[in-house]
């Protein structure tokens, strides 16, 4: 069973926002492995029902000219970058699929595909709280931030790395 840590960009904060970026990482005791990103076409994410909060979209506007990159040049419709991700996921439904926060990235992305009619290419009780144990057990143990603040993937891999470390901590006890 793999565990893949997953980062939103989105233009709300609510759980239909249009998604503009997906980012995750496969991870386990060995460190991090296989990489997804996909940029959105943020019309084909209105479209599907997608929400745009003007709070949000100013917030971007305040970001990193880095960051506001995720904005523009996108690879694809909404629906491709959720089959490309069920791709990444795989077949089994198995796979523990963590966000930063658990009623942010999972939700979101759930209703994401709800919004294109795709099934979700993970169990309900496989989704995972990395804000969770960060704040539960981090104890000190320290987040190195990402090159690029607010870019899907760059986040993905900086939560996942937090987290393993983690993790590693708790088993040592």
């Amino acid at each position: 069973m793999s565990n893949i840590m997953v980062d939103l960009e989105t233009m709300s904060t609510q759980p239909n926002a249009a998604i503009v970026a997906i980012g995750a990482v496969k991870f386990g005791s060995k460190g991090l492995t296989e990489e997804f990103y996909a940029s959105v076409d943020l019309e084909t994410s209105v479209k599907t029902g997608g929400h745009i909060d003007p709070k949000t979209v100013m917030w971007w506007m305040n970001q990193s000219v880095e960051a506001r990159g995720e904005l523009i040049g996108f690879d694809g419709s909404l629906f491709t970058a959720l089959q490309d991700f069920s791709k990444f996921v795989g077949a089994k439904k198995e796979a523990k699929i963590w966000g930063n926060g658990a009623s942010f990235d999972n939700v979101v992305l759930g209703c994401a595909y709800d919004s294109v009619n795709l099934t979700r290419p993970w169990n309900f009780w496989n989704d995972r709280c990395y804000r969770t144990m960060k704040n539960m057990f981090s104890n000190g143990i320290e987040y190195v931030e990402p090159d690029i603040k607010h870019h899907a993937l760059e986040d993905a891999k900086a939560q996942a790395l937090h987290l393993c470390r983690i993790m590693q901590a708790i088993q040592k006890g």
